[in-house]
C-alpha cells in the first residue's frame, strides 16, 4: 500500500529532525501517518463523512469512539520490525496516562508492552489490567519497592548511595523495562489544596520515580504532575532532575496544556522526560509541533447517547440533584446563563468566593475546564452540561479525559463501581493526548537494538 505524502497535511514545521506527525483523508479513511527517518507509519480509521476540514479532529473523534481496541492497528511502510516497548506504570490509578503512552509507542511502529502497574487503589489496578493488559499488578505503595536515600535539594540533591528495587517482582525488571511511566499523587501540589499547598508528605513520592528508573536502568522516564509542582517546597522538580542528570540522563521539562494540543479540555500538567542512551526531543518543541487549536464540549459529546440499558450502565447514569440544586441549574437555562448570581448561591459561594465557576455550566461551542473528581456535582465546578439539565455523566467526562468508548470501567474481576469511585478514578485521569504527546519526546529518538 503506498499512499501520496502531501506537505500540506503535515505539521511539516521542521522543529524535528527526520520527523513528521500529521492526519489526512483518502478513500472513506483518516490516516494519521508518522514518519521517521524515512519510515512511514500510518493508523487509520474508517468514518461516514466524504470530507472534513480538521483530519486531526475527525481521527481523534473516531478514537473515542472505537468499541474495539484492536480494530485500527498500525499499518507499517517501511522495514522497522515490529519490536515491543515495554513500560511500568507507578502510581497508575486506571491507566489514562498509558493510553497516551501507547498510542505515541503505536504511532512510532511499535507495539506497546504493559509489564507492571503499581497503586494503592486496587480497583484501579483491576481496571488497569483489564483494559491494557498488564502482565503485573502491585497493590501497594511505590515507596515500598525502593530503597534509595536523597540527600540535599534541587541543585544540591544526589543518591546517598545507588537505589534498589525491592522484591522479586521487581527485580526480574531490572534491564527489562524501556519506560517508567509515573503520575505521583498530586493533591499537595494543587492550588485546590489550601492546607498544604507544596508541603505535604506525599509530595516526596515524586522521588521514588528517579530512584526506581535508576535502579531499574530504564532507558526511558515520563513523569506528570500539576504546574504547581514547580513550586514544591522540597524543590522535587529540580531534584530529580539533579539525581537523574547525575545519573546519565538527558532531562528536558515544560507545562503541556490540552487544549493547546488540540483536546476539548483546558488540563494543564508539568511533564519531564528524560533518557538515557539517546537524546529526548525538548518538550517545549514537542509542544509548538504539536500545537493546534482547541477542540470544543461539542467536538467530545455530541451525539452521545444516555442510557441506562447497556452493560455499562453506570457509566451513562445521570447524577440525581437536590432540589435546590436542580432550581440552580433551571435558572442557568431559563436565563440562558454560565454563571449563577450570588443571590441564588450558597453563601459560602456569594462575593469574596475563591472559586467563581461553581455552579457553572460548560459552554457547546468552548472547551471544558479542568475536570475534577467532583464533575457529578455542580457545587465542585463548572461541571453543568451545556445543553441539558443535568451535570455530565461518567461516559461523558471519560471522553474528555480521552478514555475511548471501548475502555471498560466494570471488569469482571471487579465489583460493580459505586459513582464515587468512578468520579475520583476519571477525575484524577490525564487527558490521553497529554501521554501521547509526551511520549513523543522520549520515544522519536529511542534507539533500536
Amino acid at each position: 500500500m503506498t499512499l501520496a505524502l502531501q506537505s500540506d497535511q503535515f505539521l511539516s514545521l521542521d522543529l524535528i529532525s527526520g520527523f513528521h506527525h500529521g492526519y489526512y483523508l483518502e478513500e472513506g479513511e483518516i490516516f494519521k501517518r508518522v514518519i521517521k527517518d524515512n519510515t512511514v507509519f500510518d493508523r487509520s480509521f474508517s468514518f461516514a463523512k466524504k470530507s472534513a476540514s480538521d483530519p486531526m479532529a475527525l481521527w481523534w473523534r473516531n478514537f473515542l469512539d472505537n468499541e474495539d481496541k484492536y480494530a485500527y492497528p498500525v499499518q507499517s511502510l517501511g522495514n522497522r520490525s515490529n519490536r515491543e516497548i515495554s513500560y511500568i506504570d507507578l502510581f497508575s490509578s486506571v491507566g489514562g496516562l498509558s493510553l497516551g503512552l501507547e498510542e505515541a509507542v503505536k504511532s512510532l511502529g511499535f507495539r506497546p508492552l504493559p509489564l507492571l502497574a503499581v497503586d494503592v487503589d486496587g480497583g484501579a489496578l483491576a481496571i488497569h489490567k483489564h483494559n491494557h493488559g498488564t502482565k503485573r499488578v502491585i497493590h501497594d505503595s511505590v515507596s515500598a519497592l525502593v530503597d534509595f536515600k536523597v540527600i540535599g535539594q534541587g541543585k544540591n540533591a544526589s543518591m546517598a548511595y545507588e537505589p534498589s528495587v525491592i522484591g522479586s517482582q521487581m527485580e526480574e525488571l531490572i534491564g527489562k523495562v524501556d519506560v517508567v511511566l509515573a503520575g505521583p499523587p498530586c493533591q499537595g501540589h494543587s492550588t485546590l489544596n489550601n492546607y498544604s499547598r507544596g508541603d505535604d508528605p506525599r509530595n516526596l513520592l515524586y522521588l521514588t520515580v528517579p530512584a526506581i528508573a535508576i535502579a531499574l536502568r530504564a532507558p526511558v522516564v515520563i513523569i506528570e504532575n500539576v504546574p504547581n509542582v514547580l513550586n514544591d517546597v522540597d524543590n522535587v522538580v529540580e531534584s530529580t532532575r539533579e539525581i537523574l542528570i547525575q545519573s546519565g540522563y538527558e532531562v528536558t521539562g515544560t507545562v503541556l496544556a490540552a487544549h493547546q494540543l488540540g483536546w476539548a479540555q483546558t488540563r494543564k500538567r508539568y511533564f519531564l522526560v528524560a533518557t538515557l542512551g539517546h537524546s529526548p526531543v525538548d518538550l517545549d518543541v514537542i509542544r509548538k509541533y504539536f500545537a493546534h487549536q482547541p477542540m470544543p464540549v461539542s467536538w467530545a459529546l455530541d451525539k452521545i447517547k444516555v442510557s441506562t440499558e447497556n452493560k455499562d450502565h453506570i457509566m451513562n447514569q445521570i447524577a440525581e440533584m437536590s432540589p435546590l440544586n436542580q432550581t440552580r441549574i433551571d435558572w442557568l437555562f431559563d436565563n440562558n446563563a454560565y454563571e449563577l448570581p450570588n443571590h441564588i448561591r450558597p453563601d459560602c459561594h456569594k462575593d469574596g468566593h475563591t472559586y467563581p465557576s461553581v455552579y457553572g455550566r460548560m459552554r457547546w461551542s468552548d472547551p471544558a475546564p479542568t475536570l475534577t473528581t467532583g464533575f457529578v456535582s455542580p457545587g465542585r465546578g463548572r461541571f453543568i452540561h451545556p445543553r441539558e439539565r443535568r451535570v455530565l455523566t461518567p461516559r461523558e467526562a471519560a471522553r474528555l479525559q480521552g478514555f475511548p468508548n471501548w475502555f471498560d470501567f466494570s471488569p469482571p474481576t471487579l465489583t460493580m463501581s459505586k459513582r464515587g469511585q468512578l468520579a475520583k478514578w476519571i477525575g484524577d485521569a490525564v487527558p490521553s493526548v497529554l501521554g501521547y504527546v509526551a511520549g513523543f519526546s522520549g520515544l522519536i529518538n529511542f534507539a533500536e537494538n
